[in-house]
This record gives C-alpha cells, structure tokens and sequence, in this order.
C-alpha cells in the first residue's frame, strides 16, 4: 500500500470512529466560561493525542521564519489574555500553547484542547495586515481558554475524550480529501454527525467578544477583525468547493459581522495600522512554501520580470521579489535568485524588520548553493533567534566544524527541549565528530520532540546497545542519562497505550 493511501486510510478511520463524538447539539449550552466536566489535565492529554497526528502529517512544516512571525503574534495575545483574567492559572500551566503550520493552501485554523492551535498557510496567505492574522489567533485561542470543546462535551454528557479527538484529526482529513472522507462515510450515521462539527452560535459570538478584547489588549488593530469577516463573508459567496473549510467550522453570520464593525468602531486605531512590507515578504514567503509544483514556483518567477513591477507599492514590490528569490531557491536556479537579492535588499533597507527578513533569505540563498562563509556573514551564530541560530549552524556543518555546532546547539537544546530541528543538527555535529553514543541520543530527543515516542525508544534502545559495548567513561555517563530518558519514554507509551 503507497505512503498516500495508508495516510487516507487512516485518516478516513479517524473521521468515522470520530465524528461519533459529535452528534447535532441538543442540551442548552453551559454557562458561559464554564469548563464542563472535562479536567485540564485530560484537555492536555486530548490535545497531545491531536499533536502527535499533526506532526505526522506530510503537511506540517517547520519553517523558521514564519514559526518566528506567528509567535510574535501569538505571546502578546497569550500575554494580553493573562493580563484580562482569561487564562487561569491551572490551564496556563498545563496547557502547550502552541502553534502547528501546516503547507496546505486551504483557508483553515482550528483550536485544539490542551492549548494547541493548527493554523494553515492558505489562511496567512490571505492575509492583508499582522493584525488580520492575530485576529485569526486572538478568536482561536478564546476557544480554548473558554474551554469551548469540553462544554460541548458537557452538552453530550461525553465521558471518552478519544472520541473526540478522532473527530478532530477526521475533520483534519476530510478537509485535505473530503471527497473521499465522504465516499467511505455516506450511508453511516457517523456522516451525518461529521457534518454537525462546528461551534455554537454562542460559542463563536463569546470567542468574538473575547478575542476581541485580547487583541485590542494586545494592542493590535480592531480593524483587523472587520478585515478578515469581509475576506471570510466574501468567500463564503463565491466558494463552497472545500477550500474555506474554516467557515464550515465557524460559521459566519451576518450578525457575528456587524458585531465586529460596532465594536471596532469604539476602539481607537493604532498608529501602527497601515499595512506593513514586513507582512508582505511573510506573506510571499507562505505562498511559495505552500505551492510546491513547478508551473506554480514558475509563476512566482514570472511575476517578478514584468515591466511595470517598479510602478507597485514598496509593499508589493518587495513580496514580489521575495517570493520570486524563494521560488528560484527551491528550483534550485541560484544564479537568477543571487540577482535579485540585492534589489530586494536595496528596497527594504530603510525598513528593520523588513531589512532582516531580506538577510535572512539572502543567507537562505547562500546556504543552499553551499557558500557557508556568505551564509556566515548575513547571520550571527550566537543569534538568540531561532532562524539566525538555525541557519548559522547549518553552514558550519558544511564546513566540517561540528564540534562548534554541538557545543552551540547543547545550549539551545537545554532550554528548548522541544525543538526538533535544533535536536536534528545536533545529531549531525556529534555524527560529524565521530561520537556515535551523543548523535543517536540526539536522534531520540528529535522524535521526543514530535511526540513519536515509539521511534523515540526504537533509537533509545539502539543508544543502549551502543553504550553496553562502548568502553569510553564518558560513553558511561551519557548512558546513565540514556537509561533514564528511556524509561520516562517507555512510561509515555504505557499512558498512550492506556488511552485507546
């Protein structure tokens, strides 16, 4: 069986076994702010069990740059949010708070229990402004600090939780396939519930009001509310053909609109308002990334040799040229994409933000043609930010100096044991200077990371058998360390194994 159909296959059993957790809503709903029946502590759970199967999906993506632009959103509304008294203290403690990308052009995000939040390049790639985006964000996250999911578990009396969370990742699948989600469903009960998967009218009207309390909190443009309704209001008049699975969960009421354009009218407009060039080259960015094929990373191309590019706004001008540069990269034409960079450069140089993005895809350029020094010289190794970090020590393994590299990369690790990527190149540096016992566990940490703790402990045990035949006194320490990181991951699986 292909890779792509034991994903269907899989996906399709999710969405029948799940959507049994969502038939059509009946009971009033609870109070509103009321968490329901459903613990924090098996929220967390739920959602883990919903992240593991996002990280598995071909579609997640670990870019760096947007990873870093989303999160610049995301901790001022996180922080806007404590400083109003929504996140209580239980669930700010135990929840993720996370952000999942996923390369998919469809127009989707969607709030997770646990905290976890999917969001879709398709939906930045509609973006106008940040504050569209935080929008987007703001609304999410005020369904999961209301505990949207556990009241609408409250409403069915539900007492399995994995149900649910098969409901969640079946939704997930039949938005990439929903023609074949429905093909194996129809005729069952379980495509009628499936089709009942949306929030309240309530529900979605609290998470406007509150998320856009938390974005004005956070000081974000209320405008960009009103920006997206129109955007999603449009879309949902002119398309029903799945690529706006986003409205199919949230449905969008002209009601829920001129709400948005009351309030927004309340609210004095920041300064920072007007539409950025930052924004823009982010938005470029996600569109390339999320439209793999040739015709389409030609096109992108293309766009960038018209004769009237330098009569559009700097704004535009600047995502052209960005999204042109990152295409050339990924057909691996470097010589067009090392030309334009400058011009790219020259335009954006008055602008910071825009300006670093602009070195960080000219180190983008110069990694991937392998010129490490160039590379070198547009980032700082010692960079507290990820993308810088991450693109320095990748050039300095292409200079053989992965001793430099571990040492670096030991002390990101440290303090960011989640991040996968780092734990990758880590495993590189230790393989490049001939510590076998170091890389392997760094391999494992990677797959702790991703929440794929069988593989985790497949590479685990594979480091204890290194260590049982190593006769080095330093081989003998890691492996102290070893045995315990694989007996805490072992306990995972057991609790994993308990769930089902």
């Amino acid at each position: 069986m292909s890779t792509t159909r034991k994903m269907l296959s899989r996906a399709v059993l999710l969405a029948v076994v799940a959507a049994l957790a969502f038939a059509p809503v009946r009971a009033q709903l609870p109070t509103l702010g009321d968490s329901g029946d459903m613990s924090s502590v098996s929220e967390r759970k739920l959602g883990e069990r919903v992240a593991r199967e996002l990280y598995r999906d071909p579609d997640y993506i670990d870019d760096p740059v947007l990873i870093e632009y989303v999160e610049g959103i995301w901790r001022p509304l996180l922080a806007a949010a404590r400083a109003r008294g929504d996140l209580t203290n239980e669930i700010d403690e135990r929840f993720a708070w996370q952000v999942l990308l996923g390369r998919d052009r469809i127009v989707n995000a969607f709030a997770v229990p646990g905290g976890w939040l999917g969001l879709q390049l398709g939906l930045i790639n509609i973006t106008a402004t940040r504050d569209e985006l935080a929008s987007v964000l703001a609304h999410e996250l005020s369904h999961v600090t209301q505990r949207h999911i556990s009241r609408m578990m409250a409403q069915e009396k539900m007492r399995t939780p994995w149900l649910l969370a098969g409901m969640i990742l079946g939704a997930i699948a039949a938005s990439h396939n929903p023609e074949a989600a429905n093909a194996v469903l129809a005729g069952t009960q379980a495509l009628a519930m499936s089709q009942q998967l949306s929030y309240s009218r309530d529900m979605e009207r609290e998470a406007d009001r509150i998320g856009f309390g938390v974005l004005t909190q956070a000081g974000f443009d209320p405008h960009g509310f009103v920006g997206m309704f129109e955007k999603l209001q449009q879309a949902s008049r002119l398309t029903d053909n799945g690529s706006y699975p986003y409205l199919r969960t949230h449905p969008l009421t002209t009601e829920r609109v001129a709400d948005m354009q009351t309030r927004q009218q309340l609210v004095v407009r920041p300064a920072h308002a007007a539409p950025s060039v930052e924004h823009a080259m982010i938005t470029a960015r996600s569109r390339v990334l999320s439209n793999p094929g040739v015709d389409g990373l030609r096109g992108f191309v293309t766009e960038a040799e018209t004769a009237d590019l330098a009569q559009q706004t700097v704004a535009k001008q600047a995502a052209t040229l960005y999204a042109a540069i990152l295409a050339d990269v990924r057909l691996r034409d470097y010589r067009p994409a090392m030309r334009l960079v400058p011009r790219l450069a020259a335009l954006v140089a008055s602008d910071a933000p825009s300006a670093r993005l602009a070195k960080l895809l000219d180190a983008e350029v110069a990694l991937a043609s392998g010129d490490a020094q160039h590379t070198l010289a547009d980032v700082d190794p010692a960079s507290p930010h990820r993308p810088d970090l991450l693109l320095a020590e990748q050039a300095l393994l292409l200079q053989g100096r992965g001793r430099d590299v571990s040492q670096r990369l030991q002390t990101w690790v440290a303090t960011h044991p989640r991040d996968a990527t780092a734990w990758q190149l880590l495993a590189r540096a230790y393989a490049m200077q001939g510590d076998s016992l170091r890389s392997i566990h760094s391999e494992a940490e990677s797959q702790v990371a991703l929440m794929d703790y069988a593989a985790a402990l497949d590479r685990f045990k594979a480091a204890q058998d290194f260590a049982r035949r190593s006769t080095s006194s330093s081989d003998h320490i890691e492996a102290s360390i070893i045995d315990t990181r694989a007996r805490q991951v072992q306990s995972l699986l057991r609790e994993q194994a308990l769930e089902r």
